[in-house]
């Protein structure tokens, strides 16, 4: 399959002129280890006009779609293409009512879609980080009367983020997750998801992170008004502004979908040209979701 590479826009367009062109390409990344069939196992499939396969023995047939985040996409898969072309490649995002009006699609619609965009975005964990990394917590939302600091009752939504620096104090990657409160409870997550036991850590003085220490090395210091962790706090004001700016907000069920996207396209800065194909790979091989998980209860 030919792999396609770059962020313009126009080249993607001569690419994926039709949904036809789009499910072809979908349905090289789908087997091209190989075709097994969902209900019998089976093996060997006869390939139909529109690149789906039917299997031999049971003679179920399916599409290039199914089973994956493009499951039953009703507004073309052409459109959802370029959807996740603009949500890969653009360096500061897109709200769904933008996406609506560009696209010609409802509001509800693009952002499910975005949603399942964002869950494709998600770490797989596979690769943890284990250079100098440093981690803090912080809040997202504005001020609450007679609520400071690290308060257990304020409404903010709570997070945490780590970052692995390079040799000269630059950002290499960078992960975020929403918490409940600031316990070491709800912090050891971003240590057991992204970061490896070799790593050496660097942390504010917080309490939270001390019964932590006893499994990871870190080291505690003074944050110093931030000074001392200037790249990451760089990151928390940039993933802050962007969220206040590009959606306003962002209810606590999502939020962590917001948090892939955004640290998605960080952690690949190095590799745009191939990013677009990266994501579509990893929205054929994640299973479908479906809108009860999508959505808040």
């Amino acid at each position: 399959m030919n792999v396609f590479k770059g962020q313009n826009l126009l080249e993607f367009s001569d690419r994926f002129k039709t949904d036809e062109d789009c499910k072809e390409y979908l349905s090289g990344i789908k087997w091209n280890d190989g075709f097994e069939c969902h209900k019998c196992g089976h093996k060997k499939s006869q390939v139909r006009k529109d690149f789906s396969r039917t299997c031999n023995i049971c003679s179920h047939q399916e599409s290039a779609t199914s089973n994956t985040l493009f499951h039953k996409v009703k507004f073309g898969v052409r459109k959802a293409f370029f959807i996740v072309f603009e949500m890969a490649t653009s360096t500061k995002s897109l709200s769904a009512s933008y996406v609506s009006v560009r696209f010609g699609v409802t509001e509800k619609t693009a952002r499910l879609f975005m949603h399942k965009v964002r869950e494709a975005m998600e770490s797989s964990g596979n690769h943890p980080m284990d250079g100098t990394v440093h981690v803090d917590e912080f809040v997202l939302g504005g001020r609450e009367k007679e609520q400071i600091g690290r308060s257990y009752k304020a409404r903010k939504k709570k997070a945490i983020t780590a970052v692995e620096l390079t040799d000269d104090g630059k950002v290499k990657r960078m992960y975020a997750m929403r918490i409940d409160d600031f316990s070491a409870r709800s912090l050891q997550y971003i240590f057991v998801n992204h970061i490896s036991r070799d790593a050496k850590i660097t942390t504010d003085k917080w309490r939270g992170y001390r019964p932590i220490a006893k499994a990871y090395d870190i080291t505690q210091i003074d944050s110093n008004g931030g000074l001392n962790f200037k790249a990451l706090h760089t990151m928390i004001h940039q993933i802050k502004s962007w969220i206040r700016t590009t959606y306003s907000w962002v209810s606590d069920f999502n939020i962590n979908r917001y948090f892939n996207e955004f640290c998605f396209r960080i952690n690949r800065t190095q590799s745009k040209a191939t990013i677009f194909n990266n994501l579509i790979t990893k929205m054929v091989k994640k299973d479908k979701v479906y809108h009860k998980q999508i959505v808040c209860n």
